[in-house]
Parts: C-alpha cells; sequence; structure tokens
C-alpha cells in the first residue's frame, strides 16, 4: 500500500491532512494489534530493562485503556510502567500541563528515578513539553505518529481538537515552536508515511547525535501503539542506559518494517 500523495503540500509551507483512502484503511489497526499479540515470543527477544518508570502518555480521544498493551509489554520487559490516570484525552496542551508535569513529579519521586515518557499521538506532544518543562526528571521520549512539527494543523482531527479543547492548532506560540524544537533529552520520533489521521511530516524531528526518526512501513494511526515493530523499537530504545544515546540498529526480526535512516529524515 503506497503512501496516499494527497497529503502533499499545495503551497510552500503548508501540508494537507491524510486522504480518504488511509483514513478508511485505518481500520488495518485492529490486524497489527493481532499480529503482534501473535508474534509476542518475538516481541519478547527485545532488549530487557532496568526497571527505571515508563509514563505512557494516549492519543486524543483515548484512554489509559489504549495503551494497556503497550504498558503490558513494557513491563513483561521488566520496566516500571505507569498510565497517566487522566481519563479520556480530549485534548489542551497549555490546558493539560500542570496535571501532567505533575503526574510526571509523583512518578519521580516514588520511584527515585528518571522517568521515560511514550506518547502516542497528542500523547507524544505532551511528551515533549513535558521534556521541556523539567527536563531533570526525564530519561528520554518516544512519540508514535505525534504531529508536533512543520503544519501541525495538516492533521484529520484538528477540527474536533479545537472544538473539545478551546485550543487552536498551528499558532506560532512560543510553547507550540518549543515543542517542534530540539529537546534537552534523548529522544526518538516512531511514525509512518502510510498513517491516515495525521500527515506523516509533522512527526519528523531534527536529527542530531541524541534525536532520531525511525519510520515502520505500512502502519496506521490507529495501530501504531500496537504495531509489532513500532514496539521492538520502543523497546530497543528505552533499553539505552541512563545518560547514553546511539542511533537505532534496524537489524533484528523486524529489520524489513523499517526504512533505512536516510529516507526516514526526509
Amino acid at each position: 500500500m503506497p503512501p496516499d500523495d494527497s497529503s502533499e503540500s499545495p503551497a510552500p509551507g503548508r501540508l494537507r491532512a491524510p486522504g480518504l483512502g488511509l483514513l478508511l484503511a485505518e481500520v488495518r489497526g485492529i490486524f497489527e494489534f493481532n499480529t503482534s499479540v501473535l508474534l509476542s515470543p518475538l516481541l519478547m527477544r527485545a532488549p530487557k530493562g532496568d526497571g527505571h518508570p515508563v509514563l505512557t502518555l494516549p492519543g486524543f480521544l483515548a484512554s489509559d485503556l489504549s495503551m494497556a498493551p503497550m504498558r503490558r509489554y513494557l513491563r513483561e520487559l521488566g520496566y516500571d510502567a505507569y498510565a497517566w490516570k487522566m481519563g479520556r484525552n480530549t485534548g489542551g496542551v497549555s490546558r493539560m500541563r500542570a496535571a501532567l508535569r505533575d503526574r510526571l513529579v509523583e512518578i519521580h519521586e516514588s520511584c527515585g528515578r528518571k522517568v521515560s515518557i511514550v506518547g502516542w499521538s497528542l500523547g507524544g506532544v505532551y511528551a515533549r513539553d513535558l521534556a521541556l518543562q523539567a527536563p531533570d526528571l526525564v530519561r528520554c521520549v518516544v512519540t508514535l505518529g505525534s504531529p508536533f512539527a512543520n503544519d501541525v494543523r495538516a492533521t484529520n482531527a484538528t477540527r474536533l481538537y479545537e472544538a473539545l479543547s478551546g485550543e487552536t492548532v498551528g499558532d506560532d506560540s512560543e510553547l507550540r515552536q518549543a515543542i517542534a524544537g530540539d529537546l534537552p533529552v534523548p529522544a526518538t520520533s516512531i511514525y509512518s508515511r502510510t498513517d491516515g489521521v495525521v500527515n506523516w511530516r509533522t512527526c519528523l524531528l531534527r536529527p542530531s547525535e541524541t534525536a532520531e526518526n525511525i519510520e515502520v512501513h505500512l502502519a496506521s494511526h490507529s495501530g501504531l501503539g500496537v504495531n509489532a515493530a513500532a514496539l521492538w523499537a520502543v523497546a530497543d530504545r528505552l533499553a539505552q542506559p541512563e545518560g547514553q544515546f546511539s542511533q537505532f540498529d534496524r537489524s533484528g526480526p523486524f529489520a524489513i518494517a523499517y526504512a533505512p535512516p536516510e529516507q526516514a529524515q526526509s
């Protein structure tokens, strides 16, 4: 299934949301989940965790239930995985800042260790903001299909987000620009060009010695958090020793699912 070219920019600096074909194809997320269940013995061969805490943040309109498979997988690998415990995510990057920081501080104080944050879609935008707010508490950030860069209005959820959150998407506020910029902690953005909800270009961070993009072939937006190749990449990134970072090694059992590094950066 090739990427939908309807998301090409109609004018310089502007992007379009994914087309109807990709949006309708989001139903395949259930197959991605079923596939990861079937491949669970293979997924358990991922690098084991060191017991440090991991906070999981759900996407727009999702709840902790959506991240339950991720948390279960991470716990089986040896991490101390936490839910966000804030009900359904109805949006509001500015509105949620204080509550999210409080949750981060709570986990950090209870564990006495820096917290890694894994955020799916809007949850990844929150995760990047938390790293900016409290870099001394955050070990690393991993985002999944999160629209934080470029023209962030290029999603099929923008109008609904604005209606429910009361916030305007895509303004040039200092906060939005900061979230789109470099983070003070290691950061990984996992995305797919066949995402039917957000334009994949909005998920691209600026690669550096502590920041990288990982493209997963054929993944959907709704299935990215349960996609086997994405789960493996998350586990691999979290397994890095604190204070160290190396670029993702695309070899291993899911090698065929990842785009080459140079392609994932363009």
